[in-house]
């Protein structure tokens, strides 16, 4: 999830209330729990604090999908046939269709030919998904969420009304619309007998955020990555509930997969991405080459999913966090006393703080 105008609105609301909730919140022994709690520790240090009322109603309140309902109609009218051009990517009978939505979203549905099975993963309006379904004429059998934002979950309920067998899978933790089937880290989820999906409990993002691996093995093929708001091409996901070591952990999840694995993330955001990459490593000649690559996509509002992770580990810097050049780039250095581990945390922390910047300015 990125800063998307509900801000505008919550802020809006929550200066109007604010000063209410926290005079009425200050007068209670709860605030000092609140303070002293686990999430408030968790939650990213470098945001201000009416930020995170208008996330907490985004989130935590009905006023978070009444503003997501806004942003699917406002997404709808500028982008008719979506933000853009996408083409299926067929492995040995396995249709993969990145389904563009809301501003600069995407879904995936993922169809097994041969039996006309069809599982989607974020699908946050319901419309364009429930087209796509019918125009390739297949049957519903889940939705893979990989977090609460309904930019990701929006579409939930209403698919699992609309196909009345829809299984709703996501982890627990998070809060998920319409939840029917909650995942623990490395469960398997199988659609017949070629759909064979694991989740991988990825937390940072959000407390509960999870990925699903599509096997390739099942196929002949590459596997495929659903990587929601952890990994997009060259970036990550704001640490929204979740500190740098808890990231860390999860971005080393993605490094230890396979390098052919195709990646397909939540959002385009491809440009923007590598033109802060090239801030923090000028001298990346594979970097500069994709970027060269992507703007030709992009002036054309073509797709630039998927990458690999062989190609992520070139040149995003959020999965380079053990480079010698970037830690040279970004003026670190190991402390005498850091362990490996906290080291590379720093400098997660620090590439983060510097693309909150880069993303704001």
């Amino acid at each position: 999830m990125a800063l998307p105008d509900w801000t505008v609105y919550a802020l809006c609301i929550a200066s109007v209330c604010g000063g209410f909730y926290i005079c009425r919140v200050s007068k209670c022994a709860r605030i000092s729990a609140w303070r002293n709690s686990r999430i408030a520790k968790l939650m990213a240090r470098t945001e201000k604090p009416l930020f995170w009322i208008a996330y907490s109603l985004y989130t935590r309140t009905k006023l978070g999908y009444i503003f997501h309902k806004r942003q699917m109609k406002k997404a709808r009218e500028r982008y008719p046939a979506g933000h853009s051009k996408t083409q299926p990517t067929i492995i040995n009978g396995i249709k993969i269709i990145p389904v563009p939505i809301l501003l600069d979203n995407y879904s995936y549905v993922v169809i097994d030919t041969a039996s006309n099975m069809a599982v989607v993963v974020d699908p946050a309006d319901p419309q364009p998904v429930q087209a796509c379904l019918e125009e390739e004429g297949v049957a519903l059998q889940a939705v893979l969420c990989t977090h609460k934002h309904w930019d990701h979950s929006g579409g939930n309920r209403a698919l699992k009304r609309r196909y009345g067998s829809c299984r709703v899978y996501g982890n627990a933790m998070d809060n998920i619309p319409g939840l029917t089937h909650p995942l623990s880290d490395k469960d398997t989820i199988d659609f017949g007998t070629r759909l064979h999906f694991r989740a991988f409990y990825t937390p940072g993002h959000t407390v509960g955020h999870v990925i699903y691996l599509l096997d390739g093995r099942a196929i002949g093929g590459p596997s495929s990555l659903f990587s929601g708001d952890l990994v997009f091409l060259s970036g990550c996901g704001r640490m929204f509930e979740g500190n740098a070591s808890t990231m860390l952990s999860s971005l080393d999840t993605v490094g230890s997969l396979n390098d052919e694995t195709l990646l397909w993330p939540g959002h385009e955001y491809a440009e923007d991405n590598l033109l802060f990459a090239a801030e923090v490593e000028p001298c990346n000649a594979v970097r500069e080459q994709k970027l060269q690559w992507v703007l030709q996509q992009r002036g054309q509002r073509l797709c630039t999913c998927p990458s690999t992770l062989a190609e992520e580990k070139q040149y995003n810097p959020f999965l380079r966090c053990h480079s010698q050049d970037l830690h040279r780039a970004l003026g670190l250095q190991q402390k005498q006393d850091e362990d490996w581990t906290s080291y590379r945390a720093r400098v997660l922390e620090e590439l983060r703080r510097r693309k909150d910047i880069y993303k704001d300015r």
